[in-house]
């Protein structure tokens, strides 16, 4: 059953519709409800298994989660049609040729938007970045039917200019998992912004007083910065220096013979004069102070809750973002206050070495394979190639997905190359596709941005300086679409892994075995809260949900993904 929900004067529109994307001919007609009406007119359908289909999640389901309403699955257009407007499978596909000339137009007739970024930047930090906009469907029903209707048809061409019906299938069932998974996290989100992890306020005031002092009166410095602030005063000569400053700082550094071009930690380091420890240590306690204190703690945590809303989708490789609050960057000073509520326990499960693994699969390394068999991929190669140095191996291998091709990791690659050239080819494949504006493609669908063509031009050389920028240019895309396969896949694995372990948990709440619920979500960690009796049961099911996103990514492969797991009562307690 598959039903469309989208907003009407009156409240809310229901209709009835096929997989396709037409009218259910036994029930064709809208059906309107008012809002007051809404909660319960979905949790009487909610039982005949329905597929919610809306324009955003975020749009219905925290307002339904409100009123106690709990959905089992949806169909996001909004993050749904961002992947099939950009996806290599249906770049040939009507849906994604007009999402083309939408964005070529708003480009040249309208003035950028928030949520628009400009073209990705050759940086490797466009990793980072935003996502492009697909196709903006109108809201009303109607619009959302048709634009359900071309996301279909567009789906259902993926890959048929590929020229084999075998390929051509695949294509178009990753990129289905793709979209359910992609959808099925817009749900997770919403959830886990419901629920809220668990935070102790007065556990963070403790933590704040023992880092900062007492609390500051408003605008002032807290008792340890302005002791500190003093002290590099006296040692820099500098009465009225204020340390957050950054110009007054490096003037400061300058006239005491400090010949620093930065402020940044490995920098400062290199200096041994007096002022640097004190002056490490003020810049470690003002980022608490301004990132997680007092008016963090204020803002952003009520009732025992940290409550942030999550952002599915919120950079270009599928990566989740998050909107206010850092959730995201909960620093490890803080994390004693994520504690787990009386008579439950926190796991914490994160996927060990994950981006490695993947390119593993991907590549179809078996040599790399047979070193991953064993919890330490790191060590496995150690032990293959570089003398059991598990410390040279890591370099290596992170180089080779990163694209470090200079001091340590560059001196290593040869070495890497010659016992896993499989692996080693793949990340090369990808950079070298990169630096020719081609685009890459995560395993389940999503594809990198294009190159803007700001970028375009640069490879227009006539010069040899012209020419040398243009290669330097050129290499900086081949790092971002050498990672961006990885970092991608590795996505699309955490976000199967997610839908799956939602499921598990759903069930076991339905058949009372167990009462377990996602409250936090890191790229490639997830935090389950549960009570102790039912630890083991969460476990299993965190477990599972690994191996089956395994699965459904790359079939019965001899690589493992495994899950280190820590049963803890607060989070600072988990690594």
């Amino acid at each position: 059953m598959y039903l469309l929900l989208a907003a009407h004067a009156d409240g809310a529109a229901l209709q009835e519709i096929t997989a396709e994307g037409v009218p259910e001919p036994s029930n064709p007609e809208p059906r309107v409800v008012s809002a007051g009406d809404l909660a319960g007119v979905v949790r009487g359908i909610e039982g005949r298994h329905p597929r919610w289909i809306w324009h955003r999640t975020q749009d219905w389901y925290p307002a339904l989660l409100r009123a106690g309403v709990e959905l089992e699955r949806c169909y996001d257009l909004t993050l749904c049609g961002a992947i099939l407007a950009h996806s290599e499978f249906t770049a040939h596909t009507g849906y994604a040729q007009a999402a083309e000339k939408l964005t070529q137009d708003d480009e040249l007739n309208q003035p950028p938007r928030a949520l628009q970024p400009p073209p990705p930047p050759p940086e490797q930090g466009a990793l980072f970045d935003a996502p492009a906009p697909g196709r903006r469907p109108g809201q009303s029903l109607e619009a959302l039917r048709a634009e359900y209707a071309a996301q279909q048809e567009s789906l259902g061409q993926a890959g048929t200019d590929s020229g084999a019906a075998g390929a051509d299938a695949t294509r178009r069932q990753r990129l289905q998992l793709l979209l359910a998974a992609e959808s099925a996290g817009a749900m997770i989100a919403a959830e886990m912004q419901h629920t809220g992890v668990p935070w102790r306020a007065e556990l963070h005031e403790q933590i704040l007083a023992e880092q900062l002092g007492p609390r500051p009166a408003p605008g002032q410095r807290p008792a340890k910065l302005e002791s500190l602030t003093a002290e590099l005063r006296r040692l820099l000569q500098s009465p009225a220096l204020n340390p957050d400053s950054p110009q007054e700082l490096m003037r400061a550094l300058h006239r005491n013979g400090i010949e620093v071009k930065t402020t940044r930690q490995w920098e400062l380091k290199e200096s041994s004069h007096p002022a640097i420890v004190p002056l490490l240590t003020y810049k470690k306690l003002s980022r608490l102070h301004a990132a997680n204190g007092w008016t963090w703690l204020d803002t952003w945590v009520s009732n025992g809750r940290f409550q942030p809303e999550y952002v599915v989708g919120g950079v270009v490789s599928g990566r989740w973002a998050s909107r206010g609050g850092g959730a995201l960057q909960i620093p490890r000073q803080v994390r004693g206050a994520v504690h787990a509520d009386p008579g439950h326990k926190l796991i914490v499960a994160d996927a060990s070495q994950l981006e490695p693994r993947v390119l593993v699969a991907l590549a179809q390394d078996s040599k790399m394979a047979e070193a991953a068999r064993d919890k330490d991929l790191y060590a496995g190669i150690a032990a293959q190639g570089f003398g059991g140095d598990r410390a040279k191996a890591k370099v290596a291998l992170l180089g080779a997905i990163y694209g470090a091709t200079t001091g340590e990791s560059g001196r290593l690659m040869p070495q890497l190359a010659r016992t896993y050239p499989r692996a080693v080819g793949f990340v090369e494949q990808a950079a070298r596709d990169g630096e020719a504006g081609r685009t890459v493609t995560s395993r389940l669908g999503r594809s990198s941005p294009p190159p803007s063509e700001r970028w375009l031009q640069s490879q227009q050389s006539s010069t040899a300086e012209e020419q040398r920028r243009a290669d330097s240019i050129a290499r900086s895309r081949g790092r971002f679409t050498r990672n961006f396969v990885v970092q991608g896949s590795a996505a699309d694995w955490a976000a199967c892994w997610l839908a799956e372990l939602r499921r598990r948990l759903r069930a076991m709440r339905s058949a009372g075995t167990a009462a377990g619920q996602l409250v936090f979500f890191l790229h490639d960690e997830v935090m389950v809260q549960c009570p102790e009796d039912d630890v083991a049961d969460c476990i299993r099911a965190i477990e599972d949900s690994a191996a089956a996103a395994k699965e459904l990514l790359f079939g019965r492969i001899p690589v493992e993904f495994p899950v280190s797991v820590a049963v803890v009562d607060s989070y600072d307690n988990a690594k």
